[in-house]
């Protein structure tokens, strides 16, 4: 069954660019390493919570957009040898060292699909 890794992280308002080009060039790594799937989400109606949100969430600063992200493998077995394959990649860490956003503050977790229509 699919299984998912979900992201959300904060980005400068200023970096919408860079970040989609730095995502784009991350996606074939990412089917490469068995991703079907990989979908990226600029934040456009993200409200302030009372008690949390997902601005609170990534302790986005005023000139900080939510993204809101995931990435679709065909397994979590697919998923675990990717990411062991992330780890290593050297072209990977090369984008690590570029990413254009503060990856510390950048939430994430793998998710098995409990429903799916």
């Amino acid at each position: 069954m699919t299984y998912v890794d979900g992201f959300v992280l904060a980005v400068p308002a200023d970096k919408k660019d860079v970040y989609r080009k730095h995502a784009a060039a991350a996606a074939p790594l990412f089917k490469e390493f068995g991703a079907t799937r990989m979908v990226e989400c600029w934040g456009d109606d993200v409200p302030n919570g009372k008690l949390t949100d997902f601005r609170l969430a990534v302790k986005a600063k005023d000139d900080e957009v939510v993204v809101f992200s995931w990435i679709e493998y065909p397994s979590k077995e697919v998923r675990d040898a990717a990411n062991e394959k992330i780890m290593t990649d050297p072209r990977m860490k090369a984008m690590g060292d570029e990413m254009p956003f503060d990856g510390k503050r950048m939430i994430f977790g793998g998710f098995a699909p409990i429903l799916d229509v």
